[in-house]
Protein backbone atom coordinates (compact mmCIF):
# COMPACT_ATOMS: atom_id res chain seq x y z
CA UNK A 1 0.00 0.00 0.00
CA UNK A 2 1.43 3.10 -1.05
CA UNK A 3 0.62 6.11 1.36
CA UNK A 4 1.48 10.23 1.32
CA UNK A 5 1.55 11.49 4.35
CA UNK A 6 1.26 15.14 4.72
CA UNK A 7 3.01 17.06 7.68
CA UNK A 8 5.31 13.92 8.57
CA UNK A 9 7.54 16.57 10.65
CA UNK A 10 4.95 18.19 12.78
CA UNK A 11 4.25 16.72 16.35
CA UNK A 12 1.50 14.14 15.30
CA UNK A 13 3.19 13.30 11.65
CA UNK A 14 6.89 12.02 13.07
CA UNK A 15 4.91 9.37 14.96
CA UNK A 16 2.56 8.35 12.13
CA UNK A 17 5.48 8.24 10.05
CA UNK A 18 7.45 5.78 12.41
CA UNK A 19 4.55 3.88 12.88
CA UNK A 20 3.73 3.64 8.91
CA UNK A 21 7.10 2.49 8.37
CA UNK A 22 6.98 0.08 10.74
CA UNK A 23 4.59 -1.97 8.56
CA UNK A 24 6.30 -3.76 5.80
CA UNK A 25 3.25 -3.52 3.42
CA UNK A 26 3.42 0.21 3.44
CA UNK A 27 5.57 2.47 0.77
CA UNK A 28 5.73 5.96 2.53
CA UNK A 29 5.97 9.51 1.04
CA UNK A 30 6.69 12.29 2.91
CA UNK A 31 5.07 15.40 1.67
CA UNK A 32 6.31 18.81 3.40
CA UNK A 33 7.58 21.98 3.33
CA UNK A 34 10.78 21.12 5.33
CA UNK A 35 14.01 19.56 3.97
CA UNK A 36 13.69 16.48 5.67
CA UNK A 37 10.45 15.33 3.25
CA UNK A 38 10.66 13.36 0.25
CA UNK A 39 8.90 16.17 -1.62
CA UNK A 40 8.83 19.80 -0.60
CA UNK A 41 5.06 21.30 -1.34
CA UNK A 42 3.64 24.05 0.74
CA UNK A 43 -0.13 23.49 1.28
CA UNK A 44 -1.07 26.72 2.17
CA UNK A 45 0.28 28.25 -0.54
CA UNK A 46 0.66 25.57 -3.73
CA UNK A 47 -1.62 25.22 -6.11
CA UNK A 48 -4.12 22.67 -6.51
CA UNK A 49 -3.02 21.71 -10.03
CA UNK A 50 0.75 20.86 -9.42
CA UNK A 51 -0.55 18.50 -6.65
CA UNK A 52 -2.96 16.60 -9.08
CA UNK A 53 -0.14 15.94 -11.25
CA UNK A 54 2.04 14.53 -8.14
CA UNK A 55 -1.04 12.85 -6.77
CA UNK A 56 -1.34 11.07 -10.75
CA UNK A 57 2.28 10.62 -10.54
CA UNK A 58 2.94 8.96 -7.83
CA UNK A 59 -0.76 7.06 -7.13
CA UNK A 60 -0.74 6.66 -3.20
CA UNK A 61 -3.75 4.13 -1.92
CA UNK A 62 -4.03 6.34 1.41
CA UNK A 63 -3.45 10.50 1.85
CA UNK A 64 -2.64 10.86 5.73
CA UNK A 65 -3.08 14.51 6.12
CA UNK A 66 -1.56 15.89 9.83
CA UNK A 67 -0.68 19.10 8.37
CA UNK A 68 -1.39 22.03 10.40
CA UNK A 69 -0.32 24.64 12.85
CA UNK A 70 -1.55 25.45 16.37
CA UNK A 71 -0.15 28.65 16.96
CA UNK A 72 -0.52 32.63 14.64
CA UNK A 73 -2.91 34.66 14.30
CA UNK A 74 -6.14 33.82 12.83
CA UNK A 75 -5.29 34.40 9.42
CA UNK A 76 -2.40 32.26 9.81
CA UNK A 77 -4.50 29.84 11.25
CA UNK A 78 -6.84 30.10 8.12
CA UNK A 79 -3.97 29.42 5.93
CA UNK A 80 -2.63 26.35 7.36
CA UNK A 81 -5.68 25.00 8.19
CA UNK A 82 -7.93 25.60 5.99
CA UNK A 83 -7.03 26.83 3.21
CA UNK A 84 -4.23 23.57 3.45
CA UNK A 85 -7.32 21.12 3.63
CA UNK A 86 -9.25 22.57 0.82
CA UNK A 87 -6.25 22.36 -1.69
CA UNK A 88 -5.82 18.38 -0.52
CA UNK A 89 -9.54 18.11 -0.90
CA UNK A 90 -9.34 19.70 -4.43
CA UNK A 91 -6.45 17.99 -5.36
CA UNK A 92 -7.83 14.48 -4.64
CA UNK A 93 -10.98 15.32 -6.14
CA UNK A 94 -9.58 15.95 -9.81
CA UNK A 95 -6.86 13.09 -9.39
CA UNK A 96 -7.08 9.63 -10.69
CA UNK A 97 -5.83 8.28 -7.65
CA UNK A 98 -8.64 7.37 -5.75
CA UNK A 99 -6.97 7.62 -2.77
CA UNK A 100 -8.58 7.20 0.72
CA UNK A 101 -8.18 10.58 2.73
CA UNK A 102 -7.51 10.12 6.51
CA UNK A 103 -7.58 13.49 7.95
CA UNK A 104 -6.12 14.52 11.55
CA UNK A 105 -8.31 16.80 13.13
CA UNK A 106 -8.71 17.90 16.61
CA UNK A 107 -11.03 18.49 19.94
CA UNK A 108 -10.89 22.18 19.75
CA UNK A 109 -13.61 22.02 17.05
CA UNK A 110 -16.10 20.66 19.71
CA UNK A 111 -15.28 23.71 22.20
CA UNK A 112 -16.00 23.97 26.10
CA UNK A 113 -17.96 20.39 27.24
CA UNK A 114 -19.94 20.66 30.69
CA UNK A 115 -18.15 19.04 32.92
CA UNK A 116 -18.80 15.30 33.96
CA UNK A 117 -19.99 14.35 30.08
CA UNK A 118 -18.29 12.76 27.00
CA UNK A 119 -18.50 14.05 23.77
CA UNK A 120 -19.02 11.87 21.21
CA UNK A 121 -19.00 12.74 17.92
CA UNK A 122 -22.68 13.60 17.15
CA UNK A 123 -22.06 16.71 19.19
CA UNK A 124 -22.66 20.45 17.85
CA UNK A 125 -19.41 21.86 17.37
CA UNK A 126 -18.92 25.01 18.79
CA UNK A 127 -15.34 26.27 18.94
CA UNK A 128 -14.51 29.05 21.13
CA UNK A 129 -11.35 30.34 19.26
CA UNK A 130 -9.53 30.93 15.88
CA UNK A 131 -7.91 27.74 16.08
CA UNK A 132 -11.06 24.95 16.64
CA UNK A 133 -13.23 27.65 13.86
CA UNK A 134 -10.12 26.96 11.46
CA UNK A 135 -9.89 23.16 12.29
CA UNK A 136 -13.74 23.19 11.82
CA UNK A 137 -13.79 24.79 8.47
CA UNK A 138 -11.13 21.93 7.15
CA UNK A 139 -13.03 19.00 9.14
CA UNK A 140 -16.45 20.04 7.31
CA UNK A 141 -14.64 20.58 4.01
CA UNK A 142 -13.41 17.10 4.09
CA UNK A 143 -17.09 15.92 5.06
CA UNK A 144 -18.59 17.77 2.31
CA UNK A 145 -15.87 16.45 -0.06
CA UNK A 146 -17.32 13.36 -1.62
CA UNK A 147 -14.66 11.60 -0.97
CA UNK A 148 -13.61 8.41 0.87
CA UNK A 149 -12.62 10.01 3.88
CA UNK A 150 -12.48 9.73 7.69
CA UNK A 151 -11.54 12.46 10.00
CA UNK A 152 -9.93 12.09 13.64
CA UNK A 153 -10.37 14.10 16.26
CA UNK A 154 -7.69 13.91 18.38
CA UNK A 155 -8.26 15.34 22.01
CA UNK A 156 -5.01 15.83 24.21
CA UNK A 157 -1.82 14.37 22.80
CA UNK A 158 1.50 13.64 24.77
CA UNK A 159 4.38 11.55 25.25
CA UNK A 160 7.84 11.68 23.69
CA UNK A 161 8.20 15.14 22.03
CA UNK A 162 5.63 16.67 23.38
CA UNK A 163 5.55 20.78 22.77
CA UNK A 164 7.00 22.90 25.61
CA UNK A 165 3.70 25.28 24.88
CA UNK A 166 1.59 22.92 25.43
CA UNK A 167 0.24 22.31 29.35
CA UNK A 168 2.23 18.96 30.36
CA UNK A 169 5.22 20.24 28.65
CA UNK A 170 5.06 23.58 30.42
CA UNK A 171 4.18 21.54 34.02
CA UNK A 172 7.43 19.58 33.36
CA UNK A 173 9.94 22.74 32.60
CA UNK A 174 8.49 24.47 35.52
CA UNK A 175 9.61 21.18 37.63
CA UNK A 176 12.55 21.25 35.71
CA UNK A 177 13.50 24.50 36.91
CA UNK A 178 12.30 24.07 40.42
CA UNK A 179 14.42 21.14 40.77
CA UNK A 180 17.59 22.81 39.28
CA UNK A 181 17.40 26.00 40.82
CA UNK A 182 16.63 23.33 44.34
CA UNK A 183 13.45 24.97 45.24
CA UNK A 184 11.59 23.63 48.25
CA UNK A 185 7.87 24.18 46.92
CA UNK A 186 6.23 25.07 44.08
CA UNK A 187 3.71 27.10 42.71
CA UNK A 188 1.26 26.80 39.44
CA UNK A 189 -1.63 28.09 38.30
CA UNK A 190 -4.35 26.66 35.82
CA UNK A 191 -4.36 23.38 37.88
CA UNK A 192 -8.18 22.71 37.48
CA UNK A 193 -8.71 22.19 33.85
CA UNK A 194 -9.24 18.76 32.90
CA UNK A 195 -8.31 17.30 29.40
CA UNK A 196 -8.25 13.84 27.77
CA UNK A 197 -4.91 12.73 27.20
CA UNK A 198 -3.90 10.21 24.67
CA UNK A 199 -0.46 9.02 24.01
CA UNK A 200 0.93 10.51 20.74
CA UNK A 201 1.85 6.96 19.96
CA UNK A 202 -1.55 5.58 20.20
CA UNK A 203 -2.38 8.36 18.31
CA UNK A 204 -0.07 7.28 15.56
CA UNK A 205 -1.56 3.53 15.70
CA UNK A 206 -5.52 4.85 15.61
CA UNK A 207 -4.32 6.92 12.14
CA UNK A 208 -2.73 3.54 10.80
CA UNK A 209 -5.92 1.59 11.81
CA UNK A 210 -8.14 4.64 10.10
CA UNK A 211 -6.31 4.03 6.51
CA UNK A 212 -6.68 0.27 6.80
CA UNK A 213 -10.21 0.21 7.70
CA UNK A 214 -13.72 1.35 5.86
CA UNK A 215 -14.56 4.22 8.28
CA UNK A 216 -16.37 7.37 7.24
CA UNK A 217 -17.16 10.81 8.83
CA UNK A 218 -15.64 11.59 12.50
CA UNK A 219 -13.85 9.50 15.09
CA UNK A 220 -12.72 10.43 18.30
CA UNK A 221 -9.26 9.50 19.49
CA UNK A 222 -8.75 10.04 23.42
CA UNK A 223 -8.86 7.51 26.65
CA UNK A 224 -12.53 8.49 27.83
CA UNK A 225 -11.14 10.04 30.73
CA UNK A 226 -10.68 13.13 31.56
CA UNK A 227 -7.87 14.10 33.77
CA UNK A 228 -7.19 17.11 36.23
CA UNK A 229 -4.45 18.93 35.28
CA UNK A 230 -3.75 19.24 39.43
CA UNK A 231 -3.03 15.32 39.39
CA UNK A 232 -0.92 15.12 36.45
CA UNK A 233 1.39 17.15 38.08
CA UNK A 234 1.16 15.03 41.31
CA UNK A 235 2.09 12.23 38.99
CA UNK A 236 4.85 14.19 37.67
CA UNK A 237 6.38 15.04 40.88
CA UNK A 238 6.69 11.36 41.25
CA UNK A 239 8.05 10.19 38.45
CA UNK A 240 10.84 13.06 38.18
CA UNK A 241 11.34 12.48 42.46
CA UNK A 242 10.74 15.83 43.45
CA UNK A 243 9.76 15.63 46.92
CA UNK A 244 8.67 19.43 47.39
CA UNK A 245 4.99 20.35 47.61
CA UNK A 246 2.97 21.41 44.60
CA UNK A 247 1.16 24.48 45.63
CA UNK A 248 -1.55 25.76 43.30
CA UNK A 249 -2.15 29.20 43.23
CA UNK A 250 -5.57 31.09 41.59
CA UNK A 251 -4.46 32.07 37.70
CA UNK A 252 -4.07 35.68 37.22
CA UNK A 253 -7.08 37.63 36.33
CA UNK A 254 -7.32 38.23 32.66
CA UNK A 255 -7.72 42.05 31.44
CA UNK A 256 -11.44 41.94 30.75
CA UNK A 257 -12.16 40.26 34.26
CA UNK A 258 -9.76 42.90 36.15
CA UNK A 259 -12.28 45.55 38.11
CA UNK A 260 -15.31 43.43 37.13
CA UNK A 261 -16.77 43.38 40.77
CA UNK A 262 -17.78 39.75 40.81
CA UNK A 263 -15.10 39.22 43.96
CA UNK A 264 -14.10 42.36 44.93
CA UNK A 265 -15.53 45.72 46.06
CA UNK A 266 -14.86 49.31 44.10
CA UNK A 267 -10.94 49.67 44.79
CA UNK A 268 -9.81 46.86 45.69
CA UNK A 269 -7.37 44.50 43.71
CA UNK A 270 -5.86 41.40 43.96
CA UNK A 271 -2.29 40.68 44.66
CA UNK A 272 -0.89 37.45 42.37
CA UNK A 273 1.16 35.63 44.85
CA UNK A 274 4.77 35.19 42.95
CA UNK A 275 4.43 31.78 41.23
CA UNK A 276 4.72 30.25 37.81
CA UNK A 277 2.07 30.16 35.95
CA UNK A 278 2.80 27.40 33.09
CA UNK A 279 -0.81 27.01 32.13
CA UNK A 280 -1.58 30.33 32.47
CA UNK A 281 -1.53 30.64 28.13
CA UNK A 282 -3.52 27.29 27.77
CA UNK A 283 -6.25 29.36 30.85
CA UNK A 284 -9.22 26.98 32.36
CA UNK A 285 -10.17 27.66 36.07
CA UNK A 286 -8.10 27.23 38.74
CA UNK A 287 -10.61 25.07 41.05
CA UNK A 288 -13.13 22.84 39.44
CA UNK A 289 -16.16 22.99 36.57
CA UNK A 290 -17.73 26.27 35.71
CA UNK A 291 -20.49 27.76 37.80
CA UNK A 292 -22.31 30.68 39.26
CA UNK A 293 -19.35 31.42 42.16
CA UNK A 294 -16.61 29.96 39.65
CA UNK A 295 -16.45 31.52 36.19
CA UNK A 296 -14.63 29.49 33.41
CA UNK A 297 -11.60 31.40 32.74
CA UNK A 298 -11.40 31.55 28.89
CA UNK A 299 -8.50 29.85 26.99
CA UNK A 300 -7.00 29.96 24.07
CA UNK A 301 -8.25 26.32 22.89
CA UNK A 302 -11.85 27.51 23.19
CA UNK A 303 -11.95 24.30 24.93
CA UNK A 304 -13.11 25.48 28.39
CA UNK A 305 -12.49 24.23 31.93
CA UNK A 306 -13.54 20.43 30.55
CA UNK A 307 -13.02 18.15 27.83
CA UNK A 308 -13.51 14.37 27.76
CA UNK A 309 -14.15 11.90 24.36
CA UNK A 310 -16.37 9.26 24.01
CA UNK A 311 -14.31 6.76 22.14
CA UNK A 312 -16.48 4.19 21.19
CA UNK A 313 -16.99 5.09 17.87
CA UNK A 314 -13.41 4.17 17.32
CA UNK A 315 -13.36 0.94 19.27
CA UNK A 316 -16.20 -0.10 17.24
CA UNK A 317 -15.20 1.16 13.68
CA UNK A 318 -11.48 0.95 13.60
CA UNK A 319 -10.61 -1.67 16.58
CA UNK A 320 -8.90 0.71 18.82
CA UNK A 321 -8.31 1.52 22.13
CA UNK A 322 -5.48 3.28 23.60
CA UNK A 323 -2.84 1.40 25.19
CA UNK A 324 -0.18 3.51 26.91
CA UNK A 325 -1.20 4.90 30.51
CA UNK A 326 -0.57 8.64 31.46
CA UNK A 327 2.14 7.84 33.49
CA UNK A 328 4.45 6.27 31.02
CA UNK A 329 3.54 9.53 28.57
CA UNK A 330 4.79 11.46 31.86
CA UNK A 331 7.57 9.85 32.26
CA UNK A 332 8.39 10.17 28.59
CA UNK A 333 8.01 13.97 28.87
CA UNK A 334 10.14 14.34 31.98
CA UNK A 335 13.22 12.12 30.31
CA UNK A 336 13.30 15.03 28.21
CA UNK A 337 12.74 17.80 30.14
CA UNK A 338 15.47 16.31 32.82
CA UNK A 339 17.79 16.26 30.11
CA UNK A 340 17.72 19.83 29.68
CA UNK A 341 18.68 20.16 33.92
Amino acid sequence: MRVLLLGASGYLGRFVADRLLADPAVQLTALGRGDEADVRFDLSTGSPGALTRFLDAVHPGVVINCAGATRGGARDLTRHNTVSTATVCESLRRSACGARLVHVGCAAEYGPSPAGSSTGEDAVPRPGGPYGVSKLAATELVLASGLDAVVLRVFSPVGPGTPAGSPLGRLAEAMRRAMQQNDSELKLGGLGVQRDFVDVRDVARAVHAASLSAAQGVVNIGTGRAVRLRDAASVLARVAGYTGPVHEVDPPLLPSQAGAGAHHGPGQHTQQPAAQHPLAHHGGPGHGPPGPGNPPVPSPDGCGSWQQADVRTARDRLGWRPRIGLEESLADIWMEAACRI
